[in-house]
């Protein structure tokens, strides 16, 4: 069984919740994980570290191509801490950019989204191209020796996974697939490039990012929280976990009846490509740091958790779904949101006041058990990102889990 628990690939995973179901203790040879330091959630210092090395240099979900769905199309994205242009060049390719006049730093655009076959600076009139390039200067005839071709927009990185774009302010990031790695293969069956997107929504919340996107790596609150919601059907003492290189990570939890299907989605139009063990199951991706999507047949959640200050989060929920006409969608999408946000709201709604407890001296660190082994992984991978070295003594977590990492 030792073998089953340290081969975590999918071929395995209905024997592994088997497995997870019956076992009376974590399997053998898992290590005791180290408290992990209350400071993490408090201390300026760590906390700008957390920034400068991680949030500023990850893979970060901007949005879908249903936004950007004509050449000429754009929609400025301001997540990640500064304003970005993402649209589609003429050529029909996705591009991003700082909403960053290279003349005197004036935004580009004001509007949240737009179309056209380019960018003019409000301020001064300088003209861009799709591709970023400066075409027009006014009075072009009072610089001495200016170059336009060194006047560029300043490029962010941006790549899709299927129909969603993402983006990277580090120019040496390496490329967003081979960065997933092992997921990349497992996301193929739900073909992401076909999903329209039904609907983006967002929530503001007073706490620190990483209470809620520790909230969301675990099942182990379920039987509090969501007593009359999902633990009504989630069998949460079988879940599985599959932990992955660069932080990511799948987590999996069984139905309590393996033939239960949730009434609200009977008659919609499914994933034709989707495999057995995601349709029957509840299963949930993450791409680190701050994008967790659990796939359905007939509609896929994705959310995003953004710090936008270190007390305060904005969590971003948006669904997409197959053979989704927004012109006339389907009758059971308005109570499907509903609920759904239903059960989000009771994952928001202690947030707060936990922020207020963990700034308290009653919090000093957090110890973890084998279902909240995600976490770990998660905190792991930052230390990591910010360099192990770099990280202060008092906030640093001691890298146990590699053991436990599957890597093909």
């Amino acid at each position: 069984m030792l073998d089953l628990v340290a081969d975590q690939s999918p071929e395995n995973d209905f024997a592994r919740m088997d497995y997870e179901r019956d076992r009376k203790g974590p399997p053998e040879g898992f290590p005791k994980l180290p408290d992990i330091p209350g400071s993490r959630y408090t201390d300026p210092e760590f906390l700008q570290l957390e920034k400068e090395m991680m949030w500023d240099k990850a893979w970060l979900y901007a949005g879908h191509t249903d936004q950007v769905p004509n050449p000429g199309s754009w929609f400025l994205t301001r997540n990640s801490g500064v304003p970005i242009i993402v649209a589609r060049n003429l050529q029909g390719e996705v591009k991003a950019f700082y909403n960053t006049c290279q003349h005197r730093g004036a935004p580009l655009v004001t509007e949240e989204s737009g179309e056209g076959r380019g960018f003019v600076c409000g301020y001064h009139g300088w003209s861009y191209t799709l591709d970023g390039k400066l075409t027009a200067v006014r009075d072009k005839r009072d610089f001495v020796d200016f170059d336009m071709s060194c006047r560029s927009l300043v490029q962010v990185r941006c790549e899709l996974l299927g129909s969603l774009i993402f983006i990277n302010r580090d120019p040496d990031a390496q490329p967003l697939m081979e960065h997933i790695g092992p997921m990349a293969e497992q996301l193929e069956q739900f073909e992401l490039e076909k999903l329209r997107l039904v609907d983006s929504r967002s929530y503001e919340v007073d706490c620190n990012v990483k209470v809620l996107l520790d909230a969301f790596l675990e099942v182990y609150h379920i039987k509090s929280i969501h007593v009359n919601t999902v633990d009504r059907f989630l069998d949460h003492r079988a879940m599985i976990i599959t932990l992955w290189p660069n932080g990511h990570s799948r987590m999996a939890t069984p139905n309590r009846r393996p033939d239960w299907v949730d009434p609200g989605t009977v008659g919609m139009p499914e994933i034709a490509s989707i495999t057995e063990f995601p349709a029957k199951n509840n299963v949930s991706y993450q791409i680190y740091p701050n994008f967790i999507m659990p796939p359905a047949p007939t509609g896929i959640p994705i959310l995003q958790f953004w710090p936008i200050g270190t007390k305060r989060t904005r969590v971003v929920s948006s669904w997409l779904a197959p053979d989704h006409d927004p012109e006339n969608p389907h009758p059971l999408w308005p109570t499907r949101l509903s609920n759904w946000e239903r059960i989000l709201y009771e994952d928001l709604q202690y947030a707060p006041q936990i922020q207020e407890s963990l700034e308290s001296p009653g919090f000093r660190a957090m110890p973890l058990n084998y279902q909240e082994r995600r976490i770990y992984h998660w905190h792991e991978e930052l230390d990591r990102r910010i360099g192990l070295n770099r990280v202060p003594e008092h906030t640093r977590v001691e890298q146990v889990l590699g053991d436990w990492v599957q890597r093909d």
